[in-house]
Formats: C-alpha cells, sequence, structure tokens
C-alpha cells in the first residue's frame, strides 16, 4: 500500500461518481447505486495530509471499492 491523501481520496471519489452532499466538520461524499442504495463516505478536510491506514480502509470499505480499484482510478 502507497501513502495516500486526503486530496487523493477526494479526486477518486468525485471519478467514481460520487458528490459532496454536506461539509462541517467532516465531509460527507454520497452516491445512489442503481438499486437505489446509498453509499456515504466520510473524510476530512486535511487536504495534502496522509490518511491513516485503518482510516483509508474504513473509507475504501464505505465507498464500496478495494485498494486496486482506488489506485488504478487514482492513476487515470
Amino acid at each position: 500500500m502507497g501513502t495516500y491523501t486526503y486530496d487523493d481520496m477526494r479526486y477518486v471519489l468525485r471519478r467514481l461518481g460520487f458528490e459532496p452532499v454536506r461539509a462541517r466538520k467532516h465531509e460527507t461524499w454520497a452516491k445512489t447505486l442503481q438499486d437505489g442504495a446509498i453509499l456515504q463516505v466520510r473524510l476530512s478536510h486535511k487536504g495534502k495530509r496522509d490518511i491513516p491506514k485503518g482510516t483509508f480502509h474504513e473509507m475504501l470499505r464505505q465507498a464500496g471499492i478495494d485498494e486496486s480499484t482506488f489506485g488504478e482510478t487514482l492513476r487515470t
């Protein structure tokens, strides 16, 4: 696993069709799936700071993707 930043996460979420829906203490990004399910990912406003490993994996779980999908999306 490489080290990823909060800005990297925002870029990938936007590329995967997520949209920011709220920004207070934390940002909430959401995406509605075809079956009507709603995925929500919460992240910090920390920008260029590195995401801790556990937090990163929790965000991936919330987004419904794995690390390889994240990396591929980030590179495109």
